[in-house]
C-alpha cells in the first residue's frame, strides 16, 4: 500500500517501466473500486475507471499525468492509502474477473 501523496510518482514512474501490454491495477484500501492503467505502446496508456464512475479512455504518456490527478481525486476522494499492484499481459476476462477479498 502506497501513501496517497506520493502514489503519483509511483504510479508514472512504475508505467514508464512496464512493457507493452501489460497493466497497473490500483485499488481502494476496501479494494471495492479500482483504476487499471495498460500499456497500449511507449507513447499511448488505456485507463478503465470501475467505481464511482465506469469510464474507458486513452491517453498520451504525456498527459497521463494530468488524467491520474483527475482520476485520483474522483474515485479515491478519502482515502490515504491505495493499493498498488503491477499485473502481467491485459486480458480483458481476466482483468475484469480477478477476485480480490474486499473488506
Amino acid at each position: 500500500m502506497i501513501d496517497k501523496t506520493t502514489i503519483l510518482d509511483s504510479v508514472l514512474e512504475r508505467a514508464r517501466k512496464l512493457p507493452e501490454g501489460h497493466y497497473l491495477d490500483m485499488r481502494t484500501y476496501k479494494r471495492n473500486r479500482y483504476v487499471l492503467i495498460i500499456k497500449q505502446s511507449e507513447e499511448e496508456f488505456a485507463i478503465i475507471e470501475h467505481g464511482y464512475v465506469s469510464n474507458r479512455s486513452t491517453v498520451r504518456a504525456e498527459k497521463l499525468k494530468k488524467e491520474l490527478r483527475i482520476i485520483l481525486r474522483r474515485e479515491f476522494p478519502r482515502s490515504h492509502k491505495i493499493r498498488l499492484y503491477t499485473m502481467g499481459k491485459f486480458a480483458e476476462e481476466e482483468a475484469s474477473n480477478i477476485r480480490r477479498k474486499i473488506l
